[in-house]
């Protein structure tokens, strides 16, 4: 007769000795489950399978997000934080604003030698900050975590996404990511460093959100920032965006970035002399650009016609502009 362990005779002890159904391989083992049985579980059509060195899925369907993410931690052990993307999401990010990532980033101690192996990158750090938790999962905070993916990321796009959402969504100050980037590694860094540094300025990235939002319509604006007068010379407002042909300005307000009502009156006073010198105003909160930029468009389509549709106002750019 074959002698089998404790497992066979008590099954639930597999479930109990797993996290959620990831569990080691040394763990069955204490068990008294031998390797060779363990092994041909997570054989092709077994009931198991191996989702990394020493690590096993007590069941043979695609594993789960929070399944690679537990397997991930438990592969590369105690004090290991995880990072990037996955941590980004976990963080509460929107999953449309992050590129698509199938792999998983994790900061270990720099003591420790884990090798990175399938969908999971291991990064040896002298700088492992406390972790923040979030339902049981150990993450890196979201400044670190956010300027680890974007320090991977090839696309210039896909990198200015992410750091958006991360100050919009996140509440991450630009300043605050630069920090970040300048005590880290410099591997990757250009292009974030260039789009955080002309974020400290909170407005300029909503600029740039908008200036590339602006290309899918059909008349752009013919200028940016400039400063306009009436006819009288009485200063009116420097618009993110004006259409000189049509007399129209688009102002990114700002309340959304910096959650106060300091600057309301100021709003108010601008746009009351933009509409009583005849100019058609489109206003946007930062948000939106992201949001629902399909909105924003037509609303700025549909206002370009309005304006276009009657007297350009008596106004005019400072010679500078």
């Amino acid at each position: 007769m074959v002698k089998r362990g404790r497992w066979a005779q008590h099954p639930e002890l597999l479930l109990a000795r797993s996290h959620k159904g990831v569990v080691r391989v040394a763990d069955l083992e204490s068990l008294e489950m031998p390797s060779k049985t363990i092994y041909s579980r997570c054989l092709p059509g077994g009931p198991w399978q191996r989702l990394l060195p020493g690590i096993v899925l007590l069941h043979d369907q695609k594993p789960t997000s929070s399944e690679l993410v537990t397997a991930a931690l438990l592969y590369a052990g105690a004090k290991t934080l995880l990072t990037g993307i996955e941590a980004c999401r976990l963080h509460g990010l929107r999953p449309s604003a992050l590129p698509d990532d199938s792999g998983l980033h994790l900061l270990i101690p720099h003591g420790r030698k884990v090798r990175s192996v399938g969908f999971v990158t291991t990064e040896r750090t002298v700088r492992l900050p406390s972790p923040a938790n979030r339902n049981g999962v150990p993450l890196a905070p979201l400044i670190r975590a956010t300027t680890d993916a974007v320090r991977r990321l090839t696309d210039p796009l896909e990198s200015e996404e992410l750091l958006i959402e991360a100050v919009q969504q996140g509440r991450c100050h630009p300043k605050a990511l630069l920090w970040e980037l300048d005590h880290g590694t410099q591997r990757g860094t250009a292009v974030p460093r260039r789009l955080l540094t002309g974020w400290v300025d909170i407005r300029s990235m909503a600029e740039s959100r908008a200036k590339v939002l602006s290309q899918r319509l059909k008349t752009p604006p013919s200028h940016w920032n400039a400063e306009l007068f009436d006819t009288s010379g009485r200063y009116l407002g420097r618009p993110d965006a004006w259409w000189d042909d049509v007399g129209m300005v688009w102002e990114i307000d700002s309340f959304d970035f910096h959650f106060r009502r300091a600057g309301y009156q100021r709003t108010v006073d601008r746009n009351t002399r933009y509409a009583t010198s005849g100019i058609v105003v489109v206003q946007t909160l930062p948000s939106q650009l992201l949001d629902d930029p399909a909105a924003v468009v037509a609303d700025l389509t549909t206002a370009w016609q309005i304006a276009a549709s009657r007297p350009r106002p008596q106004v005019r750019l400072s010679t500078a502009a």
